[in-house]
């Protein structure tokens, strides 16, 4: 492998190629990935990346080996919160594929912030581009085998998630719904419900974000957003409701450090809130995963540090 790294042109000037020349058939190159799962909200602010990033995490505590494809061109988000900042991608050049790059739990990550000259630097590209950059990411990298992959999409219904829709179509294992308890954020989310079923995506299930935050001096329990619209939108569409993951100071503070909360806070209610969503999506494709012997990693363990497999 060479010691080529990749790199964009974020101008998109015509006439310019899109991340790679690189071809390889999407057969090929997802081949090997047992899931495949879309996280999408439709909607900005919800904290579908921080969902994405704690499902990935989630998995690998289970045992099972994980890729994550941060589709967000505009705004990835995914490697500062696994602590790959100031990570490259580099290029095989004996095989012509793009080698994704290893964060804790040794999760494999793909994603436009590591082509970007500095984390201050637009992305200036028009649709056309943003699919030839999501169509790359699918194509050109070199995931090897994984139980899931996870694809955290940008909100809305555009280019990125048509063209992951389009491509996968007949691959999908399904997408999962991100959405907080307000009645503003139904009404948009509901358009990547819409989008899912009319792109014939299975749909795994609704996870309600920022649901409640409960006072540690007093143990009162507040619904700062709204309550129970997550269960409440699952219920009108006849989805599975996967749960709630309530607020907490110490997860932005994890994120701000670029450490996964899973790792850093195992005990607090919002990471066993997480492990109970991840085990209902393993119940649900448990036929996907069959002969997977998973084991569970200690939550106590952050990553480099050894774990005891046996």
């Amino acid at each position: 492998m060479s010691n080529d790294r990749v790199h964009v042109n974020v101008q998109g000037q015509q006439g310019k190629p899109a991340p790679s020349a690189i071809k390889l058939s999407k057969t090929d190159s997802l081949k090997k990935v047992k899931m495949k799962i879309a996280v999408m909200s439709g909607k900005g602010g919800v904290g579908k990346s921080f969902v994405t990033m704690s499902l990935a995490v989630g998995f690998a505590l289970r045992g099972l080996k994980v890729g994550v494809l941060d589709a967000d061109i505009y705004g990835p988000t995914i490697p500062k919160l696994l602590g790959l900042t100031n990570t490259s991608l580099y290029l095989d050049d004996k095989r012509q594929v793009i080698i994704p790059a290893v964060g804790p739990l040794g999760i494999k990550v793909v994603s436009m912030d590591f082509l970007l000259p500095s984390e201050d630097t637009a992305v200036v590209w028009r649709g056309a581009l943003v699919a030839k950059a999501v169509d790359d990411f699918l194509s050109n990298v070199d995931w090897g085998e994984l139980d899931a992959l996870l694809i955290d999409l940008p909100p809305g219904t555009g280019d990125a998630p048509l063209t992951m829709a389009q491509m996968l179509s007949d691959q999908m294992t399904g997408s999962v719904i991100v959405t907080i308890p307000s009645d503003v954020s139904m009404r948009i989310v509901k358009k990547s419900i819409d989008f899912s079923k009319k792109l014939k995506i299975p749909i795994i299930g609704i996870v309600e974000n920022m649901c409640c935050f409960t006072c540690p001096e007093s143990g009162k329990t507040y619904n700062i957003f709204g309550r129970g619209i997550g269960e409440e939108m699952a219920k009108q569409e006849g989805l599975q409701f996967l749960g709630r993951i309530p607020m907490d100071p110490r997860i932005s503070e994890a994120n701000d450090a670029g450490v996964p909360f899973l790792l850093k806070y195992p005990d607090i209610e919002a990471a066993q809130r997480v492990l109970e969503i991840v085990d209902k999506i393993l119940e649900e494709n448990k036929d996907k995963l069959s002969g997977q012997q998973r084991k569970t990693l200690s939550l106590m363990k952050l990553p480099g540090e050894e774990e005891d497999q046996s």
